[in-house]
């Protein structure tokens, strides 16, 4: 499975952010489960999922940290890549 996703490093803290459905971020759950279907991906670093409503504004979800500094990151700041999943 291909996904889109950036590692990113903030005042020494490295982390993982993940494109994801907005479906996925409406139920804890599903959003807890996806993170761990991720995690192998970007050992060792915390993944936070991002999805976007109609109108293009990212939600975060994950760690309440690094989902509040998102939240203040400009979509064009990150550089999004492409990562495969098997």
């Amino acid at each position: 499975m291909k996904f889109q996703g950036a590692v990113i490093k903030e005042q020494s803290v490295r982390f993982a952010v993940v494109i994801v459905k907005p479906r996925v971020g409406q139920n804890r759950c599903e959003a807890d489960k996806t993170i761990r279907t991720f995690q192998p991906v970007f050992r060792g670093l915390p993944v936070v999922l991002m999805a976007q409503d109609s109108r293009g504004t990212p939600t975060y979800f994950g760690r309440p940290d690094i989902s509040s500094f998102m939240a203040t990151v400009p979509l064009s700041a990150v550089r999004w890549q492409q990562y495969t999943l098997n």
